[in-house]
């Protein structure tokens, strides 16, 4: 059975789609201690990022690596939510699916200090 909200077109689909975006802003922020420190670490470097005397392709890089940080997190906590909502007990495909969503968000924030490190110092 499908969702009875797919079929909305136009503006509509837009304007709910937005509105479901922020609801996930807010449901991450409220609920996900890591997205909360990427969204801290976020608001710190994207401004200086933009402050550094590099150039623009290299602005762009560093900001880029940095919202792919965020963009990760936010997929890695909704396994963890669908997880959950499965079942809490122990199992192990389900550990698996959580430490390869974290696994994920590592390689992030190690591609965060590669890419600003070679920025910096080229």
């Amino acid at each position: 059975m499908e969702s009875p909200f797919k079929g909305k077109t136009g503006l509509t689909r837009i304007w709910n789609a937005f509105h479901y975006s922020m609801d996930g802003f807010r449901a991450a922020y409220k609920n996900e201690d890591a997205f909360r420190q990427e969204a801290l670490l976020a608001a710190l470097l994207i401004p200086a990022a933009c402050l550094l005397p590099v150039g623009a392709l290299g602005r762009a890089l560093m900001i880029a690596s940095v919202l792919l940080v965020l963009i990760v997190e936010l997929i890695n906590s909704a396994i963890e939510a669908a997880i959950d909502r499965i079942s809490l007990e122990d199992h192990r495909l389900s550990k698996r699916a959580k430490d390869i969503g974290s696994a994920a968000v590592f390689v992030a924030l190690v591609n965060v200090v590669a890419v600003w490190l070679c920025v910096l110092l080229a």
